[in-house]
């Protein structure tokens, strides 16, 4: 897997998860994602061929089909796109970061 510099709100809330778990962060309809803790991060990567798809990416969490996205050595946007798209459409930005995107869906974490 790559070596990432992680943008510094994706790191503050990467700490707030367990290193091994996944955290399933919902708001009370449902909406949300599933994140990887950071021991998980190089296998989910690996799994879905993100340095070859999505080179720069750096898959943090799902929600079924759909990935979210940093970009590593950028700013804090979150990105969304259907895994079975990468590489062949562009990604979607969500909201400025992890922490701006959980408070639109009104979860806080």
């Amino acid at each position: 897997m790559e070596v990432f510099t992680l943008p510094p709100r994706y790191q503050a809330f990467l700490s707030r998860l367990d290193d091994d778990d996944c955290a399933d962060i919902r708001n009370s309809e449902g909406a949300g994602a599933y994140f990887y803790g950071k021991n998980l991060l190089p296998e989910r990567n690996e799994t879905y061929a993100i340095a070859e798809d999505a080179p720069g990416c750096l898959l943090i969490g799902q929600d079924g089909d759909l990935g979210l996205f940093i970009l590593p050595g950028s700013d804090d946007t979150v990105y969304a796109l259907d895994l079975g798209a990468l590489g062949t459409a562009p990604m979607q930005a969500l909201a400025a970061d992890i922490d701006a995107w959980l408070a639109q869906l009104g979860v806080q974490f």
